[in-house]
């Protein structure tokens, strides 16, 4: 199981690149960027790949609905040459809330509108010209090649069946979060690969998201997991896989306690056939996500 950090994107640019340069000197496998409302992740990633040589990246997620799938496709390509085919593109749906009451837009049907979008998308990250006619987006032969274009893996945030069923058959593999250890193995994990069996590939890539805080005091961190990131246990998509694992919010799902408890907890989540972990230092001060950073490296 690969290890990767998590990075928000809300510093500067220089501080991207030097927390990227910093995870790669400290042996981490990927970087994973979200796409929230401060730096945009695919363009940023750019820039890190030009600078860094071995780490991969990748975006956890960006958002499908404001950017046509011609226009993502030609922007994760450029990033993807820019960092030498160590760029992997994760999009997700994004939340109701977001797309219609923030931005105006209709989130009817959302997984009709997926499986458009990967009509369009995964073959433009392959090179191949596409062409494709349905009721969100249409277009007619269009194809994205330059000289030292990479291919770009493509991942797909999917929690519900028809998502999975997606994710699995048009994609390579899916990005989670607020997705506890039962849901994956019971849920997440089978569903995707019976749809990328089906579709004849290989079993996909599971990338999991999670809070993570080395520390003698589990009660104080998880206290603090629970006010920082609260609103996720709000929205319905994550308040369903909340739901699903049994647990009240993000606090009882975090990952927290001293370094055994953490390596035995990691360990599970590799046995069930987690690919990628990715992990969301939730630390309460500086010493903590010194330690949780110093415990994650020392997994490699």
């Amino acid at each position: 199981m690969r290890i990767g950090l998590m990075s928000i994107g809300t510093g500067t640019i220089d501080d991207a690149i030097k927390q990227a340069q910093q995870a790669e000197a400290d042996g981490f496998d990927n970087l994973w960027m979200a796409n929230i409302f401060g730096l945009d992740a695919i363009s940023t990633l750019g820039i890190i790949g030009h600078v860094t040589s071995r780490i991969g990246l990748g975006t956890a997620v960006t958002p499908t609905y404001p950017r046509h799938p011609t226009a993502i496709a030609q922007q994760a390509l450029t990033t993807g040459a820019a960092a030498g085919g160590r760029f992997s593109l994760g999009i997700g749906l994004s939340h109701q809330v977001v797309i219609e009451n923030m931005l105006g837009m209709s989130y009817d049907k959302p997984a009709r509108h997926m499986r458009e979008y990967l009509s369009v998308l995964a073959p433009m990250l392959r090179g191949e010209a596409t062409s494709f006619a349905g009721d969100q987006y249409t277009v007619n032969g269009i194809g994205i090649n330059f000289p030292g274009r990479q291919p770009v893996p493509l991942l797909v945030a999917a929690l519900g069946p028809v998502m999975l069923k997606l994710a699995g058959s048009m994609a390579d593999g899916t990005i989670t979060w607020m997705t506890g250890p039962k849901t994956l193995a019971a849920h997440i994990i089978p569903g995707i690969n019976e749809a990328a069996e089906e579709a004849g590939k290989g079993k996909a890539t599971i990338v999991a998201g999670f809070p993570i805080v080395a520390t003698d005091d589990a009660d104080a961190a998880r206290k603090h997991v629970g006010q920082s990131l609260q609103m996720y246990g709000m929205l319905p998509s994550y308040r369903a896989m909340l739901d699903r694992e049994g647990i009240a919010g993000p606090a009882e799902l975090a990952l927290v306690g001293n370094e055994a408890y953490l390596r035995d907890r990691l360990k599970e989540l590799k046995d069930i056939g987690v690919t990628d972990f990715c992990a969301a230092i939730s630390a309460s001060d500086q010493d903590g996500t010194a330690r949780t950073t110093e415990f994650l490296k020392g997994l490699g």
